[in-house]
């Protein structure tokens, strides 16, 4: 018989054990914090109807996805959670609570180019709040943000914000309205490019010397969260739209400070466009400070109209995600994440053989009554590879019973961190498990 050479196509990740357990940490973390702040959870199918999917259509998005066809039916996958967000809105709109508040995570498909740190299937885990125009609601999303990643524990992180409002009143104060979607683009981009092509790139828009000029001066004020908000006042731009952008930052940044978001982790910053058409108003951005190479890691913002092609109802929201699979990866790559263990176990237990069988399961299951995860190990091996097992599979304690410890009603227990043993009662080492 052939054999078929056992491997994953291009673009689709698997982890070993010790690497799921590590990465179902942290997906924990995300959704218990979601969770806490209100935010309810759904889900929705892989596979969507090509028409609703593509409904907006055009752009990149039709020659990165997944289409094929199964009986009458034109079917796609999912390429992100936004678009299916939308059609679930639409589709449920009266039987939903407005403001409605989810949270979604999965999987998502693209058929771009798989290369390091980037894949054709990966997981997403987007917030998002539909049905409000609250500025509070946008400064829920940093908050949570900074939950989220104190926990995770990868050293210090910087949430970057700006307004949609702010960057579009200033374009057009300077003539620049007609073509402000193109600067918007090229100025997301513009922490990946030179001075010189960056330039290049806003003169081949139409941009004057001068206004290339306010472009780069006025991306480049800097400062504290309030010298920035008062630099901005200061530069005396008529534009309604500008101003009112202004004045969210500024409503912002001050519930930042009552919610206790740490100053030190969120700033005002001008260069945060966020590319995407339909953002219109609050857009973040999250670095890691201690590995800019890692690039953003939790993006997202506020759009004006979610499910325009879907209903009349015009429905307002704001969101964030974050991409897991690419974080987990990166991270991983950089040695902040060494996963290690092989099994959420924290005790095996280990018979010397079959007699002592019963012992060990009666042993398991009153340790497992107590919500303690426990292996028995019964394999016909020697107890030298049986405690090279312990150690490979990352078990805290190990719990040996033979002929003694039968006899005594004792069992000995070994510390694998310590290398210690001692002999105690069953609800001695319920105890010490617990504690």
């Amino acid at each position: 018989m052939v054999k078929v050479i056992p491997r994953t196509p291009s673009g689709f990740g698997e982890y070993l054990p010790a690497e799921q357990i590590e990465f179902n940490r942290l997906m924990d973390i995300v959704r218990s914090t979601y969770e806490k702040y209100g935010y309810s959870p759904i889900d929705t199918p892989d596979i969507e109807l090509s028409e609703v999917l593509l409904a907006k259509g055009g752009g990149e998005t039709e020659q990165q996805i997944y289409r094929f066809t199964r009986g009458r039916n034109d079917l796609s996958l999912r390429f992100d959670l936004t678009v299916p967000l939308a059609r679930y809105s639409a589709e449920h709109e009266n039987d939903l609570v407005f403001p409605f508040r989810r949270y979604h995570i999965g999987k998502v498909h693209r058929a771009e180019r798989a290369q390091a740190g980037r894949f054709r299937e990966f997981y997403q885990c987007d917030i998002d709040v539909i049905g409000s125009d609250s500025t509070i609601i946008d400064a829920e999303f940093p908050a949570v943000i900074n939950e989220i990643f104190e926990k995770f524990g990868f050293g210090e992180f910087t949430i970057r914000i700006n307004n949609r409002l702010v960057l579009n009143g200033f374009f057009e104060g300077i003539g620049l309205k007609d073509v402000s979607a193109e600067v918007l683009r090229t100025i997301d981009k513009m922490e990946k490019i030179t001075r010189e092509e960056l330039v290049s790139e806003l003169s081949s828009i139409g941009l004057d010397k001068k206004q290339v000029d306010q472009v780069l001066a006025f991306t480049a004020i800097s400062g504290t969260n309030d010298e920035v908000l008062d630099k901005l006042a200061a530069l005396g731009v008529r534009s309604e739209a500008f101003d009112d952008g202004v004045a969210k930052l500024r409503t912002l940044v001050a519930a930042l400070r009552t919610m206790g978001v740490p100053e030190k982790r969120f700033k005002i910053d001008l260069r945060i466009a966020r590319g995407l058409d339909y953002y219109t108003g609050t857009v973040y951005e999250t670095i890691l400070n201690d590995l800019p190479g890692v690039g953003s890691v939790c993006s997202g913002g506020r759009y004006d109209d979610l499910a325009s092609h879907y209903t009349n109802t015009k429905l307002t929201g704001v969101g964030i995600s974050i991409g897991l699979s690419r974080l987990f990866y990166k991270l991983r790559e950089a040695g902040v994440i060494t996963p290690s263990k092989q099994s959420l176990a924290d005790v095996i237990v280990m018979p010397f053989g079959y007699g002592q069988v019963p012992r060990a399961l009666e042993v398991a299951s009153t340790l497992r009554a107590k919500g303690v995860p426990v292996i028995v190990y019964t394999e016909p091996v020697t107890m030298k590879k049986k405690m090279k097992y312990a150690d490979r599979m990352g078990c805290r304690t190990v719990v040996i019973i033979g002929d003694d410890e039968i006899a005594s009603g004792k069992l000995t227990v070994k510390k694998m961190e310590t290398g210690d043993s001692v002999q105690i009662s069953v609800d001695q080492l319920v105890k010490g498990v617990l504690r």
